[in-house]
């Protein structure tokens, strides 16, 4: 049969979905791109705004009503926190974010039998975590490793806990085992990605937290860059820097969880940090990887952020000096503390992340410039002769004029110039 995915949403649905693929493509299916005919359509769902639910929506409509006569299945964080919806819209086959291999043999079950199915089972804690294959089947770039699901934080914002359920982890063993096959397979870099990846290990009593993952999968494969997800600023100690910091396949970059420069507004969204505490991770980050790449994520107008509040996140952002951002907007999500709070208007959030983004359009170039004339590793993901893309250690794009294919090696490359945005290169040629 043919299979067609659509992924909505973070780094750990694309891994779910990459699953999905492999599921597909060893019991003798065809993946086909979402746009062309296919017998199933798979759509995994995204739930973290009230924004991503309605395309989540939208996206299982549009599969229903191009294709009427095929299965149209739904998995992911909406299909779990609102399966009734799901399946009203037309879905054959409704499940949530556990169980994807049960899920895929209902697909195939569904293709025979036109029975319709919806199996959504809620969370407990002590659920195990769930170990699929890794790995995406196209190239060998790049591959994507989940090693931990599920939060317990509960910030007032989001619905996640809800969706993905208490922490659970990959034991220590299996992800050695996992990054040796990515090796193997002839991966160059994994990144390591998860709901809540600083939460790694909480679920285990024996003490392992994130560093001890991080030594394991670096001296496993240590031919493989590794690269590390989003992080809890707390995770980042002078402890944990010093490990990491003798790492040395583990990228320079690192994506911080900031959300805002503004204490009171932090203690709204409960968050677990104030800008004292976040400063400090960066500070601890650049004194042992001082030509680190730290990104973060912004949210702007959340209920009850004032002007003030804004502008001591603008000067928050500019003291820390990112590389980069993800700027949004809030958007309220049902079934969240925040969404009863007094909102601001629509518009209001809107022109403060604007506003934002400028200033880190600002500090992204400013950046840029420092890495003009510095060598670096760069990991190219396109091969075609002309000018060719990759990555830096740092994580920063770089384009290089050259005739062979570069793609899937790493080599040498001195940088020669910036857009602001992306780095110009010239392949080192000793």
């Amino acid at each position: 049969m043919k299979f067609a995915f659509y992924t909505l949403g973070c780094k750990a649905n694309q891994f779910d979905t990459q699953a999905l693929e492999q599921f597909a493509v060893s019991r003798g299916h065809k993946i086909v791109p979402f746009s062309d005919a296919a017998d199933v359509y798979v759509v995994n769902t995204c739930a973290v705004t009230a924004e991503s639910g309605r395309k989540s929506r939208q996206v299982v409509r549009n599969a229903r009503r191009r294709a009427p006569n095929a299965v149209v299945g739904v998995c992911g964080c909406f299909a779990q926190i609102s399966p009734e919806t799901v399946a009203s819209l037309g879905a054959d086959v409704v499940f949530g974010t556990k169980d994807r291999e049960i899920f895929f043999k209902n697909l195939e079950t569904a293709a025979a039998t036109h029975v319709p199915t919806c199996h959504v089972v809620p969370y407990k804690r002590g659920d195990p975590f769930e170990i699929l294959p890794a790995g995406g089947l196209e190239g060998r770039t790049r591959a994507l490793l989940k090693v931990q699901d599920g939060c317990d934080n509960y910030c007032t914002y989001c619905i996640i806990p809800y969706s993905r359920g208490h922490v659970r982890s990959l034991p220590l063993e299996r992800a050695a085992e996992e990054v040796r096959c990515l090796r193997d397979e002839g991966y160059r870099e994994i990144v390591l990605t998860g709901i809540e990846i600083s939460s790694y290990g909480m679920d285990f009593a024996n003490g392992v937290g994130l560093v001890d993952l991080l030594e394991t999968v670096c001296r496993a494969a240590p031919e493989v860059r590794m690269h590390l997800g989003s992080l809890e600023p707390r995770t980042v100690t002078q402890a944990f820097c010093e490990r990491i910091a003798a790492l040395p396949n583990l990228l320079p970059h690192f994506h911080l969880s900031l959300q805002s420069g503004c204490d009171a507004t932090l203690a709204r969204m409960h968050r677990r940090y104030d800008t004292a505490r976040f400063y400090e991770s960066v500070a601890l980050l650049r004194r042992y990887m001082p030509n680190a790449g730290i990104t973060a994520d912004l949210i702007t107008g959340f209920p009850g952020e004032t002007e003030e509040e804004f502008s001591d996140t603008l000067n928050f952002l500019q003291k820390c000096a990112f590389s980069a951002m993800h700027i949004f907007p809030y958007s309220e999500r049902p079934g969240t503390p925040a969404a009863n709070m007094e909102q601001l208007p629509r518009a209001l959030r809107e022109a403060r992340a604007q506003e934002a983004i400028g200033v880190a359009a600002q500090m992204r170039a400013s950046f840029l410039r420092t890495q003009i004339g510095r060598t670096d590793d760069v990991l190219f993901e396109t091969g075609e002769p002309g000018l060719q893309q990759g990555h830096t250690t740092n994580y920063l794009p770089v384009s290089v004029a050259w005739q062979e294919d570069l793609k899937g090696s790493v080599r040498r490359v001195r940088l020669v110039g910036s857009d602001g945005n992306h780095m110009q290169g010239e392949l080192c040629t000793m």
